[in-house]
């Protein structure tokens, strides 16, 4: 399974640059990427090469739309496109989909400076005619690595990469059962959030490319897999043109994924325990993007680029000779050009860890990703970006159900566009009002308690083209109603209220922002809400959501009825709280607590035959992870543990189709290859002598401890290989090699 150019059959090793394939058996903050990356800004240019290997030529289905014809117009919502007829039709006729809603012309690019960044010979191709054995997507891909191309959208390709991350949010946005083989129509459908609602956007596959078939825009560090310029492409459908990609904040692109809600940490203000909310943040359902300070995308000494928007894919906290160091891993998403001080690539800063520790974690490979410390991380970089699907990680508050509300609403010209708070004083009432009551569930309307509220305001877009009408600058004030029975809700509260009472949250600066936040601690009672923009008359709808343990709310002087908040459905919540709890129990967890967690874990998909975990299997499942040699394993590494626990189960139980709790040779062989790991017969039949039973039938627990130890040496030679076909190791490197190996090698039943 070590080497090749390739990834055959499904395996998972890929070279150190974009080339690689996998085969498959089946204050006004400044926009980042203002400055689209053109090839000189990277040597090894923009894209992947993807040369045709074969020629194929489909009829073509026209003028199948349904909805809007005009994608032109002032309008904000993309055309309506029925996928389901669109794609039955194009099967029943035999020929591909043609969107004329974002047709394959230079309009769907744009009309802006990206059109001189074009190669002069552009052309439209479909992923079959540039692959052999193109995949829309593969679970089996360990890096879903993605390369940004001629567009400035890094904001955008940072959440993108934080999203893949996670595969059920991915699958949520990327309908993964998509493919070029089974039904293909040349049609394919994507869902982002989209001010309130998860709305479908239609595109067919045809992907602007140069003379010699590179991609000229997102390509996948494995040249086969098409999904994340297919979702690119989507995106910029949904704003108008990839053109309106250029400029942009990571938070924006994270709440299209998710309909999350974000946290933005200024680095400069970074609050002491930055490392405790990183390490929630990373064993909680989070995605998390970062930028660097202003800048026109300039490659700095450092190897940091200003101006630049990178994704957070990790953290780690390392033992070295002086103490402890805490580490952050990030990525660029141009998929080069990384960062070259303290615990770089280069740095000698890896010397001061144990082999074992140096070598799984050290990726000597110019891929864009790169270690920092916690230290330098605040000093180069300004904003952190979190964002999470409730609000639980901004307040901590462990068991108890997170509820919301959202309301639409309009500024409007003469009517309700009243602006901000200064004079004249006649105008500011006329703004929106928002009435919210809130209290603690389990306290009751009485209780003094503070109650944490998050409120979310969000401006809709003014044009179809995303960057035709900048954002307004808008931002929200907060006042405390002491006799909300006193006045008529039918009324707005007049222009005296505002000014005889003072408010208790009111915008530091305006932000010219899709999204502003903040989070409030309150005590439970009435108060208004009242959105804005900075200047009186200006004109948007916009978006107003309220988070917090239980409240009601409604908009004042409308017809609108009284709104109750509703719980919010997390399927992950009772993970996260279950791992908040065992990070608060156990900040570091030994080998008889992890025999105590996995003993009494529910194991679903198993049967009656529930794993039974040993203290010597623990001790082995330990000795995998713990790179430092202390015994322990940390919150974080449980947690990338649990995944690969579950994914495990899953593929256990798929091939045990006997359920009788163990696998034979051909069931083993079978499982292995469904995680991606192709070995030989011969190989297969050693390692179930080696691991499983006398009478050569593995279990659950001997199959977790043989997947880890396979996944851990195939990192070890990631991390070492320098070009995907092998491992060139000096002596010293050799012995390190053999102390990793020994330290892992012998499993207990």
């Amino acid at each position: 399974m070590l080497g090749g150019d390739e990834l055959i059959q499904g395996s998972l090793e890929a070279s150190s640059t974009c080339s690689s394939e996998l085969l498959d058996e089946s204050k006004k903050k400044p926009g980042l990427g203002s400055k689209p990356r053109g090839a000189g800004d990277c040597p090894e240019g923009p894209g992947v090469c993807v040369v045709p290997a074969m020629a194929m030529w489909f009829p073509v289905c026209r003028n199948w739309k349904l909805g809007c014809e005009d994608s032109t117009g002032d309008f904000s919502q993309p055309p309506r496109q029925d996928y389901e007829a669109l794609k039955e039709r194009c099967l029943r006729d035999g020929c591909l989909f043609e969107d004329k809603s974002f047709p394959a012309t230079l309009s769907s690019i744009g009309s802006g400076p990206l059109l001189r960044k074009l190669p002069s010979r552009l052309q439209w191709r479909r992923p079959p005619e540039l692959h052999s054995n193109p995949l829309f997507y593969s679970a089996k891909a360990k890096r879903l690595y993605l390369c940004q191309g001629l567009v400035g959208d890094c904001w955008f390709l940072a959440a993108l990469q934080a999203l893949s991350l996670h595969q059920d949010i991915l699958s949520r946005v990327v309908p993964l059962n998509q493919s070029f083989t089974e039904k293909y129509a040349g049609i394919f459908q994507f869902w982002f959030w989209h001010f309130g609602k998860w709305v479908p956007v239609v595109v067919d596959d045809r992907l602007p490319v140069n003379e010699a078939g590179q991609l000229v825009f997102v390509s996948s560090t494995y040249k086969n897999l098409f999904w994340g310029a297919l979702l690119e492409k989507a995106y910029a459908k949904l704003s108008g043109s990839y053109e309106d990609l250029q400029c942009g904040q990571v938070s924006e692109a994270l709440v299209d994924f998710t309909g999350g809600v974000t946290m933005t940490i200024n680095l400069a203000e970074a609050p002491d325990n930055l490392w405790d909310v990183l390490t929630r943040a990373i064993y909680s359902r989070t995605l998390i993007g970062c930028q660097t300070h202003c800048g026109n995308e300039q490659v700095l000494e450092n190897g940091l680029v200003d101006g630049h928007a990178y994704t957070l894919t990790g953290i780690r906290k390392v033992t070295t000779s002086h103490g402890p160091e805490y580490l952050v891993r990030l990525r660029n998403p141009w998929g080069k050009i990384e960062w070259r001080g303290d615990w770089s690539d280069s740095s000698s800063m890896w010397d001061l860890l144990s082999p074992k520790e140096k070598i799984l974690l050290l990726r000597k490979d110019n891929d864009g990703e790169f270690w920092m410390s916690l230290r330098d991380f605040k000093a180069h970089f300004m904003l952190l970006v979190i964002c999470k699907l409730s609000p639980g990680l901004l307040t901590q508050e462990v068991g108890q159900k997170w509820s919301y509300t959202m309301l639409e609403g309009r500024w409007e010209n003469g009517r309700t566009a009243g602006g901000q708070m200064k004079s004249p004083r006649d105008t500011f009432w006329k703004n929106p009002q928002f009435l919210l009551s809130i209290w603690r569930p389990q306290e009751g309307r009485r209780s003094r308690s503070l109650c944490s509220v998050l409120v979310s305001l969000l401006q809709k877009p003014r044009h179809r083209h995303r960057n035709r009408k900048p954002h307004l600058a808008i931002g929200f004030y907060l006042f405390r109603v002491s006799r909300p029975l006193s006045f008529d809700a039918q009324k707005k509260l007049p222009s005296e209220f505002f000014w005889k009472n003072a408010s208790l949250s009111c915008p530091a600066t305006f932000l010219t922002e899709k999204e502003v936040s903040q989070e409030l601690w309150l005590e439970p009672g009435t108060y208004v809400i009242v959105p804005c923009t900075s200047k009186a008359r200006q004109e948007s709808e916009f978006v107003l959501r309220v988070f917090s343990r239980k409240h009601v709310f409604y908009e004042v002087g409308s017809n609108s009825s009284v709104i109750f908040s509703k719980e919010i459905v997390d399927q992950s919540e009772g993970k996260d709280e279950f791992f908040t709890k065992l990070f608060e129990k156990y900040p570091e967890i030994n080998a008889i607590q992890l025999q105590n967690i996995l003993n009494h874990m529910p194991w679903s998909g198993l049967g009656s035959k529930q794993p039974l975990f040993s203290l010597e299997a623990c001790q082995g499942i330990l000795a995998l992870l713990d790179l430092n040699a202390s015994g322990t394993v940390s919150i974080q590494e449980f947690r990338d543990l649990w995944k690969q626990l579950m994914f495990y189960q899953e593929v256990f139980h798929k091939q045990d189709t006997n359920q009788s709790g163990s696998l034979n040779w051909a069931q083993l062989r079978a499982a292995m290859r469904e995680a991606g790991i192709v070995l030989s017969d011969g190989v297969c039949q050693l390692m179930l002598i080696r691991y499983g039973g006398p009478d050569l039938q593995m279990n659950f627990v001997s199959f977790v401890h043989l997947m880890l130890r396979v996944e851990n040496m195939e990192d070890v030679f990631q991390n070492l290989t320098q070009d995907g076909k092998g491992i060139y190791l000096q002596k010293p490197e050799l012995s390190d090699f053999k102390v990793i190996y020994k330290s892992t090698r012998d499993p207990a039943r």
